[in-house]
């Protein structure tokens, strides 16, 4: 399929067009210099630039058209190209790539990326988007960095996402992360058939529940077979366990943690705070500097040290990378490294995380997954000890790649990494299996990865529209069949004879495993044992001979 037009090699602007006021101008350059690292385009770039001169206000900037008849419904596509600033006040500025479409007379703009510019340097751009019918005409409209800052723009191309060209490649990768190599002996000698039969993965799922869902028995009976882990929609936030001030109610936390005692699943704590300004209780935002220090030391030591131990994970300050409202209220830059240290000392078990949103879409200069890694190295500069990286996951249009690189710098800091709240909301639920395949191949197959929670999966119950995986009456749709049919190649079914030497060897996923030994005489033998994470060049042995 056709790509946008690039910048001529004869110097020439064709198709290109400034955008805005009438100041605003367009010259081709050369790059002496091209050290750019290219993390998802994999083309080289050409070094020739666009330079958007003369902006007077934010919206300046520059648009490309699109041939018409080349972007069609339903299609995954992604912007690629390279982003930089000329003299900016300021070392990075916000720039935005939109979609200006003519839909049957509609102009309207989608969005399809944003990233955090810089001067003298070149950023890629990451984003991505999706159309419901086939527009009369298009657009690509790049804009965005303060009035007087020029921007830089090279090499932009619009083409769709080959999905499956992405799975082959992660195969390799999803093999190096979650198998190893194992040998059953039986002893020399022996001859058998062998059957090995994997009961469940060591990779964890999980989902919100809440004291209305848990009631369901469609939810329930999804819940039990399906996860191994739960978080608390609502339930244990602030504004939930305190709403008035000094009238706690952890009733439902409690019955929450008792649900999921008796259905053996492990709990994630969210959140301890919440530093978004628009997510604090109005009592709270109500107190002076000393009122507001104490009620927060009272919410750490009643929450923390109520559920001591019976928590994972904690979220301890929920979308720092959107919110200020701690330090700005307190004056305190180092607060949020207080908390960390506050709930380590309250209670040392559970992996303390840093939790946020975008960060793996490539659409939020306020949330790139530099930002994220350098919040990271912040909070373990001022002593707090990060135990997890928390990707809230609410995705829409993902593209593999994309995620892949988030996941590749975030893992540099080598923090564990969690995706704590996914949902894909789509309202075409074949197109919602695919972009859920997506994002669950790309996390499982990198070892930085640890775990996956859903945002909830039922019909009706979930914060988020055109995301569930099973319909209200329990019939399991596209999306969900596409989970669990994810859960199943993921693990390990394998049988045959045993060797020569009396052994039988097989790569396997991580997790618990049963294996059924059947001798030349007719004797049946069962065994479990469990293929832990180890040294992939190093096969673990399993002795059966006294079994």
């Amino acid at each position: 399929m056709a790509s946008t037009q690039d910048v001529n090699m004869d110097g020439s602007l064709t198709g290109y067009a400034p955008f805005g006021s009438s100041t605003t101008t367009l010259s081709v350059h050369n790059e002496e210099e091209t050290a750019i690292t290219v993390a998802v385009g994999g083309n080289e770039p050409s070094g020739r630039y666009i330079l958007v001169a003369g902006r007077a206000v934010e919206k300046d900037g520059v648009r490309l058209p699109i041939p018409v008849g080349v972007l069609k419904p339903g299609i995954t596509y992604r912007v690629g190209g390279w982003i930089s600033l000329g003299a900016a006040r300021g070392t990075s500025h916000p720039v935005r790539i939109h979609l200006d479409v003519d839909d049957n007379g509609n102009e309207t703009l989608v969005e399809c990326g944003a990233l955090c510019a810089q001067e003298g340097a070149w950023t890629e751009i990451m984003g991505a988007f999706r159309l419901r019918t086939e527009p009369r005409s298009a657009a690509v409209y790049i804009h965005g960095a303060p009035a007087g800052v020029d921007v830089k723009v090279m090499d932009v191309r619009v083409f769709p996402v080959d999905h499956k060209a992405r799975f082959r490649q992660l195969k390799d990768k999803t093999d190096k992360a979650r198998k190893r190599d194992v040998i059953l002996k039986l002893g020399a000698g022996a001859a058998a058939s062998v059957r090995v039969v994997q009961l469940d993965n060591a990779f964890p799922f999980g989902t919100c529940i809440n004291t209305s869902v848990i009631h369901n028995p469609v939810f329930l009976d999804f819940f039990t077979n399906h996860f191994d882990w739960a978080v608390f929609e609502n339930e244990l936030k602030w504004y939930h366990t305190e709403a008035q001030q000094g009238q706690l109610n952890y009733a439902d936390a409690d019955a929450l943690l008792a649900f999921c005692d008796r259905q053996g699943k492990h709990v994630r704590g969210h959140c301890v705070f919440w530093s978004v300004d628009g997510d604090v209780q109005q009592w709270v935002k109500n107190l002076n500097r000393d009122q507001l220090r104490s009620a927060m030391q009272s919410r750490l030591e009643g929450l923390v040290s109520r559920y001591a131990g019976r928590f994972k994970h904690y979220d301890v300050n929920n979308e720092m990378l959107h919110g200020r409202f701690f330090r700005d209220r307190l004056g305190d830059e180092d607060i949020p490294a207080y908390m960390f240290k506050e709930v380590a000392r309250l209670d040392p078990e559970p992996a303390l995380f840093v939790n946020d949103y975008n960060v793996e879409r490539g659409n939020d200069p306020n949330a790139t997954p530099e930002k994220y890694a350098k919040q990271v190295a912040w909070l373990q500069g001022r002593g707090a000890v990060v135990g997890g990286i928390g990707l809230q996951g609410h995705v829409q249009n993902p593209v593999g790649e994309v995620i892949g690189a988030a996941i590749d710098r975030l893992a540099k800091t080598g923090v564990p990494i969690w995706f704590t709240e996914l949902d894909v909301p789509e309202y075409n639920v074949s197109l919602r299996a695919k972009d859920l395949e997506v994002v669950l191949r790309e996390a499982y197959a990198h070892p930085a990865v640890e775990g996956i929670v859903f945002w909830g999966f039922l019909q009706g119950t979930m914060w988020r529209e055109n995301a569930w995986l099973v319909d209200a009456d329990g019939t399991v749709n596209e999306a969900g069949q596409m989970f669990l049919n994810l859960q199943r190649e993921w693990k390990t079914d394998a049988r045959g004879n045993v060797d020569g030497d009396g052994d039988f060897k097989f790569r396997g996923f991580y997790g618990r495993y049963v294996v059924e030994v059947t001798t030349a005489t007719g004797k049946q033998m069962l065994k479990t044992f469990t293929v832990e994470k180890g040294d992939n060049n190093t096969a673990l042995l399993v002795d059966l001979a006294d079994a």
